[in-house]
């Protein structure tokens, strides 16, 4: 079985909603851009991968390359149970 994940499409998806994100300011100056991409990419990777981890934290943390309590961490930032 072949696995493949897309990077250029993700970096694509960031850029082209970056993009619209200076659009939609209108001249105004952006703030937090950091924070604000990464909280965007972070609850969904970590939806994703506690779901496939069948919500088993210690499997998640090890495929994600984090320790435990920092998924802890996380899951407590996003609101996720």
């Amino acid at each position: 079985m072949e696995t493949h994940f897309n990077e250029s499409e993700l970096a694509a998806c960031v850029r082209r909603e970056l993009e619209q994100y200076f659009k939609d300011l209108d001249g105004e100056p952006p703030a937090g851009i950091y924070e604000m991409v990464l909280n965007c990419v972070e609850k969904p990777l970590l939806d994703v991968i506690l779901d496939r981890a069948g919500s088993n934290q210690s499997r998640a943390a090890e495929w994600l390359g984090i320790n435990r309590n920092t998924l802890r961490k996380k899951m407590q930032q996003h609101g996720i149970k």
